[in-house]
């Protein structure tokens, strides 16, 4: 019969010497108890970090922690590292959160974690619907911020208690780091224990947090010699003597772990404390740890021995039948090492899963695991590898004992690491799938599968360590007999990988060399995709013109049934609006291209094309049609879990269409969205250029001079170059914000080195770039016929286009640079342009200038009707320094600024939607004022209010009116 384990020494002594550290638990929980309505009224900090060696008690602080948050009627949420699981990606985080939702049923889950299911089902094990989308990082930190969140409102006040941190999962360190900040809003407190010499390189930003938020860790310290003693003496009597018990302390070192171990092996060797006692204490304490474990572990026997070097392998928690299966151990023998080893305080009931068993302390099972002969514990992992899959554990813990097995050229080893690679991808663990396909390819995998090895390796790494991505992809292609369909997609990823590592060109020629060597038409269009797709990106691209010409005979001849064919439709329309052909090209194969469709998130195609033609609409002056595919991708994007840079990009350019439309809070809001969301991703630099060119124009536009400087500067704007084209071109928007400070001659330079670039590349469009609008604005004081020139080129290209909102900006700042007389006629032909536009910022700026000019002209009452316009308008777009214009010019013209007359309001009234039905049924302005009793300027205005409020010109007036009548019910 074995013998019955010893009862341990209550948590309390254990805990000698540790007041300091309780009083902080204490204090801790007195401030969580603090709640109104499950909110803290007041914390000082929301996380509690022990810290120190292994063995001085940390283990024993969670035990009580967990024993008093229990005790104050606290939910208690807890996890454990693990020194053997550290590989395992997200393993603390299911600790963690698991056993709340296992109590939940499929309905109660569907709704408690809402849209947000599919994104963290991966991470916390449960079964995804239908395609499981592959999140980003950013994604699955946000969904499990959101799950931890709703937890904790649902079960407040809340602990989380975890334990050994340093051997935490590197995916579970950076989202428990990442949350931490937030506990201090929720009725929340994290409790965690680690060694600091053991925390691991990704541990850097917990350091940070801990120095950051008055979080300094409580390090505790070993016992003294009278700690030591009061311990011993409750175990065997207060005889114990003095001499004794200071041996006891030599031994131990005043390792809580080690002093509590001997006092109890003391206590049933039921020793007295003498110094006859001395060589058997000094015996028993040689056995806790280290050779001594190893020791004793022997004398109990050669199936118990296997059992617990099984366990170690498995690491804590574990199922003692699986154990007992590697092992090759029966039902009896298993149950009688399990008693031995829990007599032995080597095994413990764990506080997982009913049933299973875990180490005493980790110090034992560290032990334990390194004292297995090499080959041995190769074989157990091996063994293991097998168990696990063979009762159903999954690829995921099967691979975490593969790694720990030799190359063996073994396809079922391959099948098996990639299996938990895509888990881990569907998790958005990339780090831990690139650690299993590295070593998928050192087995080695079978050839024919080696390139779609290289391929999915190149995928885990591309957000975390892009030059390896392009070395692997590389690789894959030099691969013989790749298929067609994967050969693509590895040319897709290659050529993104480049253009993200400043390999523009090289994405180029790589692109056009598969293009030109493919043989199947449809994967040859592909290639040429994204050859036209980075030769667009590459701001130094020689050959524009040639490859814009070649993409037009292209274009002509696909009636755009497959996506390929939508796809070069779609460059194409970007290509004609870039190059100022007429709008009517350009937006007709804009629809040409998404007839059919056009997804923002087909992982192996990207997001470029379609945001690209997006965009033709914005600057077609179908602005609304823009707004609508941009809600469009953006929700695609939140709804696979991308949180990351495509969200990033989308926010921050639908804040371009904002702007662009004349709604300048809106377009600001957008824009810092987008860029908080580029801040907290690694390399998203691009998505940071696009949100910083595109907030200083917006600032520019409501006056705010000095914040652009100082945001400009804070990103080294200006001063760093950019090698991708970015829109609005930044060297053209620096140049507005040197003219805003009025520094000419500076912008004058900047921008005549832009014209050359763009004027040589073939894209002519001062919608797209009006970097002659603001060169004439620059050299109007000094060179006034060079500034008239240039204006009127950039009104000949604007007419060339077709686009009232370009044909008006560009008669405006012919107007500014004209000055005189005939300004006050270029003003209302600017105006007019503008009435016909959604451009409501450019229109009130027109209308201003063009109420100045007449008010010069001493046509006052003229001049009054169109700044009281421009007023209006510039106060509902959120120009405010525009609108003190208009209201200097008023006073300076005798006249007193009225109260606004119009409410901004975004529906039409029934007579602009009865204009605008007329219109598109083609009656001419005089017809519809005939129809309505108005007269035909009465007309005009209704139909500007129409295209300001639904965002689109008269082009897009039918298709607005037929949406709205399906619409209705």
């Amino acid at each position: 019969m074995a013998m019955e384990p010893r009862q341990p020494i209550t948590d309390q002594e254990t805990l000698i010497e540790r007041r300091r550290e309780l009083q902080a638990l204490d204090a801790a929980f007195r401030e969580l108890r603090r709640t109104t309505g499950g909110v803290p009224r007041v914390r000082s900090k929301g996380l509690l970090a022990f810290s120190g060696a292994a063995g001085l008690g940390k283990t024993a602080l969670v035990t009580e922690a967990r024993a008093r948050a229990v005790a104050h009627k606290f939910t208690v949420l807890s996890g454990r590292g693990s020194e053997t699981e550290q590989g395992s990606a997200f393993r603390v985080v299911r600790q963690l959160m698991q056993p709340s939702l296992a109590r939940m049923d499929e309905a109660e889950l569907r709704v408690f974690l809402g849209s947000w299911y599919d994104t963290v089902a991966a991470v916390l094990g449960l079964e995804a619907t239908g395609p499981a989308p592959a999140p980003d990082p950013t994604g699955v930190r946000e969904g499990l911020d959101w799950v931890m969140t709703r937890l904790t409102m649902k079960k407040a006040p809340v602990v989380l208690i975890l334990d050994d941190l340093h051997w935490t999962d590197p995916e579970s360190l950076s989202w428990l780091t990442s949350f931490a900040p937030r506990v201090e809003d929720l009725p929340l407190l994290i409790v965690v224990t680690y060694r600091p010499d053991e925390l691991p390189p990704e541990a850097g930003e917990f350091r940070t947090l801990l120095a950051d938020h008055g979080n300094r860790p409580h390090n505790l310290a070993l016992l003294t010699p009278e700690g030591v003693a009061q311990i011993v003496r409750h175990e065997i009597g207060e005889a114990a003597g003095d001499r004794f018990c200071k041996e006891c302390w030599s031994a131990t070192g005043g390792s809580p772990f080690e002093t509590v171990e001997l006092a109890i092996g003391l206590g049933e060797r039921a020793l007295g404390g003498t110094d006859h006692d001395l060589p058997t204490m000094r015996e028993l304490a040689a056995a806790i740890k280290g050779p001594g474990l190893i020791e004793r572990l022997e004398r109990l026997g050669t199936a118990t021995v296997r059992f617990a070097q099984t366990a170690a392998v498995l690491g804590s928690p574990f199922a003692p039948e699986l154990a007992a299966a590697i092992a090759v151990l029966g039902d009896e023998a298993a149950a009688e090492a399990i008693e031995k080893l829990r007599a032995a305080r080597i095994l413990k009931d764990g506080h997982g899963h009913e049933g299973e068993l875990e180490f005493v302390h980790p110090l034992i099972a560290t032990t334990i695991y390194r004292s297995i002969r090499t080959g041995f514990r190769t074989g157990l992992h091996n063994t293991a590898a097998q168990a696990v899959l063979a009762a159903g554990y999954g690829p995921a813990k099967a691979a975490r004992h593969l790694l720990e097995v030799p190359c063996e050229d073994r396809p079922e080893t391959v099948t098996c690491l990639r299996e938990a690679a895509r888990a881990y991808l569907r998790a958005g663990a990339t780090d831990a799938a690139r650690r299993l396909l590295t070593r998928a390819l050192q087995e080695p995998p079978p050839p024919e599968d080696r390139a779609a090895v290289l391929h999915e390796l190149a995928c885990a790494t591309f957000l975390i360590e892009p030059t390896a991505t392009v070395r692997h992809l590389r690789q894959a292609l030099a691969q013989p007999h790749v298929d067609p369909d994967l050969r693509a997609s590895i040319v897709y990823r290659l050529t993104t990988a480049m253009a993200h590592t400043d390999q523009l060109a090289e994405a180029v020629n790589v692109a056009a060399e598969e293009a030109r060597k493919a043989t199947n038409p449809r994967v040859k269009l592909r290639m040429q995709a994204d050859q036209f797709v980075w030769s667009m990106v590459r701001p130094d691209d020689h050959d524009s013109p040639t490859r814009s010409r070649t993409l037009a005979r292209l274009a002509e001849q696909l009636p755009g049934r497959s996506l390929e064919e939508r796809y070069i439709l779609g460059l194409r329309a970007w290509d004609a609006a870039l190059r100022g052909e007429p709008r009517e090209t350009s937006l007709a194969y804009a629809d040409k291209a998404l007839h059919g469709g056009m997804s923002w998130t087909d992982e192996n195609r990207g997001f470029e094309v379609p945001l690209s033609v997006a965009l033709v609409y914005m600057y077609g002056d179908q602005p609304r049609r823009a707004e609508e595919l941009f809600s469009k991708g953006i929700a695609e994007c939140v709804a696979k879990g991308w949180h990351g840079s495509h969200l990033a990009f989308g926010q921050t350019i639908a804040g371009y269409v904002h702007y662009r439309r004349g709604s300048l809070a809106e377009a600001e809001d957008a824009v810092r969205e987008g860029l908080r969301i580029a801040d907290k991703v690694d390399g998203v630099v691009a998505a940071q250029w696009f949100g910083v060119s595109i907030l200083i124009k917006t600032l520019l536009a409501r006056g705010r001079v000095a914040e652009a400087r100082d945001f400009a500067d804070g990103h080294h704007f200006g001063a760093t170059p950019v090698n991708a084209v970015i829109y609005p071109d930044p060297r053209t928007v620096y140049a507005e914000l040197l003219l805003a400070e009025g520094k000419h001659a500076e912008a004058a330079q900047l921008l005549s080195a832009v014209g050359e670039w763009l004027d040589g590349r073939g894209w002519r469009n001062p919608a797209w770039c009006p970097w002659q609008l603001r060169l004439a604005t620059a050299l109007a004081p000094t060179a006034p016929g060079e500034a008239v020139a240039h204006a009127e080129e950039a009104v000949r290209r604007a007419r060339e286009f077709g686009a009232a909102s370009a044909v008006g900006q560009a008669l405006h700042t012919l107007a500014e640079v004209t000055g005189g007389p005939s300004a006050v006629d270029l003003y209302a032909q600017a105006v007019e342009q503008l009435e016909q536009s959604p451009a409501a910022y450019e229109l009130a700026r027109a209308q201003i200038g063009h109420g100045a000019a007449l008010s010069l002209a001493g046509r006052l009452q003229e001049a009054a009707e169109r700044l009281y316009q421009g007023l209006e308008g510039a106060v509902h777009c959120g120009a405010g320094a525009l609108a003190a214009r208009a209201r200097e010019e008023l006073s300076a013209a005798g006249l007193r600024p009225l109260p606004l007359r119009y409410a901004h309001v975004e529906t039409l009234t029934a007579a602009e939607l009865r204009t605008a039905e007329l219109t598109v049924q083609g009656h001419a302005v005089g017809v519809v004022a005939k129809e309505l009793h108005l007269t035909e300027q009465g007309v005009r205005q209704l139909l500007s209010s129409v295209y300001r409020k639904l965002g689109t010109d008269a082009g897009g007036l039918a298709g607005f009116l037929e949406t709205r009548h399906r619409a209705r019910p």
